[in-house]
Formats: structure tokens, sequence, C-alpha cells
């Protein structure tokens, strides 16, 4: 057995290499696999060779021989050969809305190969269960594995993450497992806000998503108009103290209308606590969206509704009259300032088809104003159909009673573009600030922004405008210079609604950071060429 303990001269650095690594992940030395280095280095013997297999296999069989050990080396090497080449063709395939490949992206989980038997199986698990194009990535996965010469079956197994929302913070148990919340405004009334909300989240369903509803109108809820759950009324836990919401076809239900009080008479505190109880005591579950009808205006309930729940984005629901868009342009400023992005704009009743002709009996181009004035991205113009209307009446959305129809079809545009946008959010949200642990620098990259910088660690902790570390009544700095290590690393970042990230420090100090004074904060300008890579 002397052969194992054999000095290899004449490759010293893949023995090294090869030995130190654990067994079962791919092994790179200089940019080389293993397979590749074997193959380029000139061995002078079999034992030589047998020597280097038998180091890279396990270094401590030392009962085993020579021989064996090394079958167990080419396997393991032949099975690392055969993920490589397996993940190198899923990088093929593109996410369109990250831009990137479905590995880097992290999708590919359980990857098992035997390659023996030529058999391949992996789970892709997406950010969504109503990602538009699932399918897509399911057929090109099989297309992709199964044109490699060596495999015989492929099975791929669709997923998605878990429900969870991607802020920091305390929020309430309620909210805990809700992935997006998505806000549909028009701050007008009249203009079919409430239409528009309900058949979103009924497109979201059918899309394969987990859908709550809440309508947040409390002086004129119209949730239990437009849908007929059979059982109408909210009910409690009495144990937990919490609301259970109703159900209709899946999507998970509350509205005020639903608690056997009819519409509301109350003042607006007493108004904004009804609101902050019913969502934040209900028993939402894992939710992939949250959809809320919010209730026309731009005053205390809809500013608490934003500071109660970390809105992911807010869909805008127009008219086309001058007079909606005056109001609506309230409403986009408003969700500006709390850094809600609003990513679609709605124009209900646009227009009707008639003698082969198409009609817009109330003018156009409310919708495209919006667009063009706050640069909201995506329009969608719904038709005036009397059924839509009908619809909302009757208790069964549109979307429901005629799915194949032209105004489902306006609302599946509208559900993938609210999918697509919600996770290149979530995307931009989680990777907005982030520390780089070799260069010992925080990268910035604000969310809607092509600009990117670096800070140094210390600079953003000695910076911290909190009471801890500014005098609130003076203005004076309690923090001193001094008092902060030069140093100094963060343990942990996490993102804190749209505007801000949540910086945890050695000492337990928990920094609230907002984007805004990130981008005010004095930059790293000595920064290596290797950070733009």
């Amino acid at each position: 057995m002397q052969i194992l303990h054999a000095p290899f001269a004449s490759t010293p650095a893949f023995y090294s290499a090869a030995a130190s690594l654990p067994k079962g992940r791919p092994v790179h030395v200089s940019g080389k696999s293993l397979a590749e280095l074997i193959t380029a280095t000139s061995f002078s013997s079999q034992r030589q060779l047998r020597s280097a297999w038998f180091s890279y296999g396990d270094s401590v069989c030392s009962s085993v021989s020579p021989i064996a050990a090394s079958s167990q080396a080419v396997s393991e090497v032949a099975s690392q050969t055969a993920e490589t080449d397996v993940l190198k063709a899923l990088s093929q395939i593109i996410d369109p809305d990250f831009g990137t490949d479905i590995v880097s992206c992290g999708f590919v989980k359980d990857l098992n190969v035997d390659k023996a038997l030529g058999e391949v199986s992996f789970r892709l698990e997406l950010t969504t269960p109503a990602c538009p194009v699932k399918d897509m990535f399911e057929q090109k996965a099989n297309e992709v594995v199964a044109a490699l010469p060596w495999v015989e079956r492929v099975n791929v197994t669709m997923s998605a993450q878990p429900a969870r929302p991607v802020y920091a913070g305390q929020l309430p148990a309620g909210l805990q497992r809700i992935s997006n919340v998505v806000a549909v405004s028009s701050c007008k009334g009249g203009v079919g806000k409430s239409t528009v909300a309900v058949n979103l989240a009924y497109t979201l369903a059918g899309m394969g998503a987990r859908v709550g509803i809440f309508d947040a109108d409390v002086y004129g809820p119209s949730l239990p108009t437009m849908v007929s759950p059979e059982n109408r009324l909210l009910e409690m836990n009495p144990e937990k103290r919490t609301i259970i919401p109703t159900e209709y076809m899946g999507v998970k239900l509350v509205s005020f209308g639903f608690a056997g009080q009819g519409r509301a008479i109350m003042r607006g505190p007493m108004v904004s606590g009804v609101i902050n109880q019913l969502l934040t005591t209900t028993e939402w579950g894992e939710l992939d969206y949250l959809v809320i009808d919010m209730p026309p205006g731009t005053g205390d309930i809809q500013l608490t509704l934003c500071q109660v729940v970390p809105l992911t984005a807010a869909v805008i629901v127009t008219t086309p009259q001058k007079l909606a868009f005056i109001d609506v342009a309230k409403g986009v400023r408003m969700f500006s300032k709390l850094k809600v992005p609003c990513v679609a704009v709605v124009e209900n009743m646009c227009h009707f088809d008639a003698d082969g002709k198409r009609y817009y009996p109330f003018g156009r181009g409310s919708g495209s104003q919006v667009v063009k004035e706050f640069g909201i991205p995506h329009l969608f113009e719904l038709p005036i159909r009397p059924t839509l209307s009908a619809s909302g009446d009757s208790g069964v959305p549109e979307v429901v009673s005629d799915p194949q129809g032209e105004v489902a079809n306006a609302f599946q545009e509208l559900g993938v573009c609210v999918v697509q946008q919600c996770a290149k959010i979530r995307q931009q949200v989680s990777t907005a600030v982030t520390y780089d642990k070799s260069m010992k620098a925080i990268r910035v990259k604000v969310p809607e922004s092509d600009e990117e910088f670096y800070l140094h660690p210390a600079t953003v902790r000695r910076n911290d405008r909190s009471a801890d570390s500014v005098d609130e009544w003076t203005g004076e700095q309690k923090l001193k210079y001094a008092d902060i290590a030069d140093d100094i690393e963060p343990e942990d970042i996490r993102a804190m609604g749209n505007y801000a990230v949540s910086i945890t420090w050695p000492d337990g100090f928990s920094q609230i950071a907002p984007y805004d004074q990130l981008q005010m904060m004095e930059r790293l300008v000595d920064v290596p060429q290797l950070l733009h890579q």
C-alpha cells in the first residue's frame, strides 16, 4: 500500500488541490476540471495514475485496494462530469424576466444523474406557480438535457418557491407568508377599480397562484356583490382571536361587507383601525398574491394601508376622461412618494366595436397620458362590454364565466404583466444592497435605477441618522467617528420595503438605511475592475 503515500512530483499542484477538496463536489483547479487535468497530464506510469485517482477519491481508505479505489474515484468523477454536462445544457435556457440563465437564477434543484443508466432527474423551482413561461421552461429543459448523447431518460418536476415576503422587519403574523401584495387603485370612484381587482385576482388564480382579495373600502364594500361565496360571513378563531377568511372558487376573501355590518358609518381614525384589524389579523395562510382593492382617495386610509403592509406593486385604473386622469395622477404621486412601483395602467371602458368599426365614446388618451407622464411601462385597454358589467352584479367574475372571451384575454395579459413585474421587483429589492466579503465593500444598485456604486461599511455605519446616533432635539451627532472601527463588516443585510434596507452590525445594532440616504454617502472610487465583471 506504499503507493498511496508515494510522491506525485510530476503534478504537485493537481495532487494537493484534489486531495483537499470535499467529495461530491465538482473539482476545478486553475479553471479546469479534474477530468481535463488528467487528460492533459502526462503520467510516467500506471502506478502514478492510480495514485492520482485514489488520492482524489478518498485519502483515508487505506484498507481499500488501489484498483477498487480507482474505480470508485473514476465513477465519482464521471458522475460529476455528467452533472456538469447537464447544468451546462440547462444554462442555455434564459429567464426572460431576469435576463440570465435558469442555473444562475438558482432554479435547478435536486439534480440526480446516473450516467450508467442514462437517467437524469431534477426539479425546477420557479419564483411563482403562476410563472407564465413555466411550460416553456419544462419543455426546453427536457429538450436540452435529452440532447446529451448519453441521456436515455429525463424526469423534470416543476415547483415554486414557498410563499414568503422579501422584506425584513416584524410583519404581523397573518402577513408573514404572503409573497406579493398588489394594490389596485384609481383614487376616483366609478372607474371600475373593483371590477379590475376581482378579475385580476381570479386570473392569477387561474394561472396556478394562491390568491386572496382584501376589499379595503369600508364605506362602500364591493366584494360581497361581485362574488358569491357559500359562507357570506367572516368567522373568528376564538383561541387565536384571528379572522378566518371566506372563500369563493379557491380565492380567499375579506371585506367589511362580510362582517355582518353592511356599510360603515364612522370617522376616519376608526375606519383606519378597522382596516388594520381586518388585514393584519386574518389567517391568510400561504399566498402568492394578495390583491388589495384600494378605496378612492389619497387620505388616511390609503396611507395606513401602505404603512401596514409592504406593497410589492400597484396597478392603476382609469377611464378615458380627463377628469379621471387628474385624480389618478394624485394616486400615482402618492405611490411614488411611498416607493411603491406602479407596474401597469388599465384604461377601462375604452371602446366598443360595431358595424366593423371601433368607437371611442369617451375620447382617448387618459391611460396613455398616465403612461407617458409617469413612465409606467404597460397600458391595457378594456372594452365596453355589457357582460362585464353584468358579471359584477351576478357574483361571478367575467374571467370565470367566459374564460375564452376578449375581456378574459385582456386580463390574462394583465396577469402575465403583474407576475413578471412582481418577480423583477422582488429580484431587484433582494439584491439592491449586498456585501462583497472579498472586497469588503457594500454594493448598492437601487431598484428602478441603472446606477451601481460601492460604499465602505464604516461609512455606512457612521452615517446612521437614527435617534441612537443623532440627538432628535438638537441634531447633535452622538455617534463619534472613532466609535466605529474602520474594519467593521455587516453581519446581515435585508430589504425593508421598496425604500430601504436593514443592516445588522456586530454590536447588535440594526440600522435602517434608506436608498436615498445611501445615494448621498461618500462612495468608493478606487474599486478594482473585478467588481464590475
